[in-house]
């Protein structure tokens, strides 16, 4: 099969993946970023809302704030290289190179504050900082001479050969190619498609970890799944920022109850982990938890969430809020260049577990940690990378029939309802057997048909399945800590 030789492949195009293939081209690499997405909103980091952090001048306190929040679990040395470069990354790539202009009173740096941060060092755009550093990226790298975006380009599965990767299969409009690459690099985003109530976008099946995993590359930490606590609760949910709690919004129970005082010492501010729980607990306790916005002046400083409450006619005063599922705290185990225990292949931003968060991440790190690892892997990569003429690739056939009507949206709401009810914010063992042995079943049906069709949504769902058995996998073994929480079973 004929198919295009070059020196970096990109796959993904949020932060993690525009930085990686910025790191790659300076190098003097040239890159194809293929993405599934068609528009910016289709990236993660598109809806990251709160911000990004930096070390300011203090990095013991940052350090600090990192591993506290992750219960101890993070490794301190992968901390150390997020601190110890994110004044330098955020200056070069986003304020120099992408113009990016963060909140400020003229003079000043606007520096938010949000949970489990011990000072105010989170640089942000109103509460959609997200879009405001992505579209600027994603122009930056249309215009690089070395540099080329497909976009509605999805990569199928990674090409292998003598315990190497060479690249990877394409698909668009049904035609699949293999893309050839001295080094690859997955930058697929999170795990989000597979819960029903999520703040990613439904492009977030877990490809990138599903096709590293499948060719043999190491997973870790897949049981830390972060659900954020303060998702708006009704039709066509949002995310309602931390920052908004930093600024001192206040969380209520059905009964007007100031809850989170008895929680934690620091109350709203806690960690995610913790205040996700707790809020879940009122929830079922009283009927109904709101974030109280009375304290501060809402719609002045955040205009882009007071026109999300109004677009659904919700108060800016009291807005009903329910965990929902965030951020994938492990993934595709790398060093702290992005390098995976496959010969050329890298990953960076969630589709990687870099150590940095351990069982539970810091608030506004995600940004961060996308842009430094994806510069660092990028190098790398381009460094290690010695081109890769055409080897043998996986035979995709697409012999038979289309799929059954509705397959794919059938075993995806299946898929959904398993991981909501088994896998969410609080489990327990006997639910993790019970979810795991329905996923083998739903994975099964659709590796059936995935050995004769090649369509997207088919290898989409693949891809899910394949990622929510690692999930419930690891959560059968790893410690109860941080965002992964296993209740007691108690005796009848």
């Amino acid at each position: 099969m004929s198919g295009e030789e070059i020196d970096i492949l990109v796959i993904g195009s949020g932060i993690a993946g525009c930085s990686a293939a910025l790191g790659a081209a300076r190098a003097g690499a040239n890159v194809l970023v293929a993405t599934k997405a068609t528009r910016p909103e289709n990236a993660s980091t598109h809806w990251a809302q709160g911000g990004i952090a930096v070390t300011r001048d203090d990095p013991k306190a940052f350090h600090a704030d990192v591993l506290a929040a992750s219960a101890d679990t993070a490794d301190a040395e992968a901390v150390d290289v997020l601190v110890e470069n994110a004044n330098d990354a955020v200056e070069d790539v986003l304020i120099d190179t992408l113009g990016v202009t963060f909140d400020s009173d003229g003079e000043e740096y606007d520096y938010g504050r949000e949970a489990a941060h011990s000072e105010e060092r989170i640089l942000h755009i109103d509460a959609s900082t997200g879009q405001h550093v992505l579209g600027p990226f994603l122009s930056h790298l249309d215009s690089h001479p070395r540099v080329t975006v497909a976009e509605d380009t999805a990569a199928l599965t990674l090409v292998t050969h003598e315990g190497r990767v060479h690249g990877a299969m394409l698909e668009r409009d049904g035609e699949i190619w293999p893309a050839f690459a001295g080094s690859t690099i997955l930058a697929t985003g999170g795990v989000g498609a597979l819960y029903d109530h999520t703040t990613n976008p439904d492009s977030a099946t877990g490809d990138g970890i599903a096709m590293a995993a499948l060719a043999g590359a190491k997973t870790r930490d897949m049981a830390y799944v972060q659900f954020h606590p303060t998702a708006y609760s009704g039709n066509d949910p949002f995310l309602v920022s931390e920052a908004v709690r930093g600024e001192g919004a206040v969380l209520r129970n059905a009964d007007g109850e100031r809850f989170m005082v008895d929680e934690h010492p620091d109350a709203e501010l806690a960690p995610r982990d913790v205040v996700a729980r707790a809020v879940q607990r009122e929830r079922d306790r009283t009927g109904e938890v709101v974030l109280d916005t009375t304290p501060l002046d809402f719609a002045g400083t955040f205009p882009d969430l007071a026109e999300k409450c109004d677009e659904r006619d919700v108060s800016h005063d009291s807005i009903p809020v329910a965990p929902s599922e965030h951020f994938l705290c492990g993934g595709i185990e790398v060093d702290d260049h992005g390098t995976t225990s496959l010969d050329r292949l890298f990953a960076v931003g969630e589709c990687a577990r870099t150590g940095v968060h351990g069982a539970n991440r810091l608030a506004s790190t995600s940004l961060l940690e996308g842009l430094v690892w994806g510069l660092r892997a990028g190098q790398r990569a381009a460094d290690v990378s010695t081109g890769s003429g055409p080897v043998e690739t996986p035979e995709l056939l697409n012999s038979d029939p289309a799929l059954p009507a509705g397959f794919a949206r059938d075993k995806f709401t299946r898929l959904r309802q398993v991981m909501d009810e088994y896998v969410g914010l609080s489990r327990n063992p006997d639910d993790l057997r019970r979810a795991t042995a329905a996923i083998r079943r739903l994975k099964g049906e659709v590796d059936a048909y995935a050995r004769t069709r090649t369509a997207r949504d088919l290898y989409e769902l693949r891809n899910a399945s394949v990622v929510a058995l690692l999930i419930a996998r690891d959560a059968m073994d790893a410690e109860s800590v941080g965002c992964h929480h296993v209740e007691e079973v108690r005796a009848d």
